[in-house]
């Protein structure tokens, strides 16, 4: 493995310095000497790299929307060095022989550190617990399981599944939406669904969810993680049950930070997600809950589709968005922009939270002498357009084509080896000449 020198980057705090990485490293900071591949880091920021709770990359059974490799170039080009892969795949991620051959897939690709997350019930049907513990146990590690996509709606497995998840030192993240309030439900619940005859899916029925199982975790002493919150009433639930010392993190995606139920007015499917996008209203708390650290984590809940199923009606179009390659991009002009957060608070969300949350110790290290080399160099003055060709991944159905967004990942770097270098994913060869 080559060394890599990065002359003139800015940490997230102001300072300046030069970055020596070998052996997949750092291994030195501040004036650095020597050879090796030199970036010119001049005007950029360099963070540690991000790491994302909250991917859908499809593999095994979704292969039209996405693989693992398709999945892992997305989330290079998009800042990430680590993602954690939903379970709701085909066969379900429900066994140690499926979260362990994610995880190979993930070696093999080479991009990112795939981390799987095992379901909480086999199927992801919500009536018999799944083999959690030897699913942590197992190659895979698994310290996550989600039935995402569905939310574990029976109270008994959701307390077996907590009590289970404290044995081996897990989280269970719950998709909190109670699943009788939100049948044949379409668009937020308010005036542009009335506006559009949609059936409104209420907010209601996220925050029962999360005041329930907050309330369980606390009677098991267990660790539960919300997915995706996306009303101001969530939030006020996560800050009461933080308040009470339960054991309670919570994410809150890219899109429910800068997008409102206003953009479905033209009846676009690429806006239809779950949870639905929420009011103007909705978007201030969340914005200020990720300011304050009531919200722990940015999460891209990167859902992709095949364009077949997004170019229907609304009503039978799939839910889910795209958002690995521009996450990023969408934080600085959600929070950073609008002088929310600062760049270590963004380090924060992106970064050292969500390894905290996953259990990825070294990645919740700030850049430091002796950290594995897992970086990513921003651009945060430049300004684009937005398109088809910023996409790495397998699908399309991102909602931000054609606006413009801050900011430019000019480089990742993986255990120390480039995995994006000017903009530009590399392709497997030429990251393989590098190790």
């Amino acid at each position: 493995m080559s060394a890599v020198v990065i002359r003139g980057a800015q940490l997230a705090d102001g300072t300046r310095t030069d970055v020596r990485v070998d052996g997949g490293v750092v291994v030195e900071l501040g004036s650095v000497a020597g050879g090796g591949r030199t970036v010119d880091a001049d005007g950029l920021l360099l963070l540690p790299g991000f790491v994302d709770l909250h991917t859908h990359l499809r593999q095994p059974g979704g292969e039209g929307s996405e693989t693992v490799l398709t999945g892992s170039r997305a989330a290079a080009a998009g800042g990430y060095t680590a993602v954690h892969a939903m379970p709701n795949t085909a066969p379900t991620a429900d066994t140690p022989g499926v979260v362990e051959q994610v995880a190979a897939l993930g070696e093999e690709a080479g991009y990112v550190d795939v981390r799987p997350i095992g379901a909480v019930s086999k199927g992801r049907e919500g009536v018999e617990l799944a083999e959690l513990v030897a699913m942590a146990r197992s190659r895979a590690r698994v310290r996550m399981f989600s039935d995402d996509g569905s939310c574990v709606a029976d109270p008994l497995l959701m307390r077996r599944a907590l009590e289970y998840a404290r044995i081996v030192d897990g989280v269970i993240a719950q998709h909190a939406e109670e699943p009788r309030l939100t049948a044949g439900a379409q668009l937020h619940d308010g005036a542009v669904a009335a506006d559009l005859g949609l059936q409104g899916w209420p907010a209601v029925a996220e925050e029962a969810i999360i005041a329930r199982d907050a309330l369980l975790a606390e009677s098991t002493d267990s660790r539960l993680h919300v997915c995706h919150v996306s009303t101001a009433g969530s939030v006020e639930v996560v800050r009461w049950a933080k308040a009470r010392g339960i054991r309670i993190t919570a994410e809150v995606t890219p899109h429910h930070l800068w997008l409102t139920d206003e953009a479905a007015r033209g009846y676009d499917a690429r806006f239809k997600v779950n949870p639905p996008l929420r009011t103007a209203e909705d978007v201030d708390v969340l914005r200020a809950a990720l300011a304050d650290g009531t919200i722990d984590a940015v999460a891209t809940d990167h859902a992709p589709h095949p364009a077949e199923a997004k170019r229907s009606e609304w009503s039978a179009a799939a839910m889910g968005m795209v958002g690995l390659e521009s996450a990023v991009l969408v934080v600085q002009a959600a929070v950073v922009e609008t002088g929310l957060l600062g760049w270590p608070e963004v380090e924060r969300a992106m970064s050292r939270r969500p390894a905290e949350i996953a259990g990825l110790a070294d990645a919740a290290r700030p850049i430091a002498v002796g950290r594995v080399a897992d970086l990513v160099l921003l651009d945060p003055s430049a300004r684009r357009r937005f398109d088809v060709g910023d996409l790495a991944g397998r699908s399309t159905n991102s909602p931000y084509l054609g606006q413009e967004l801050p900011g430019r990942v000019v480089a990742t770097f993986f255990r120390g080896v480039p995995t994006v270098l000017d903009g530009r994913v590399r392709e497997p060869e030429e990251i393989g000449a590098d190790r």
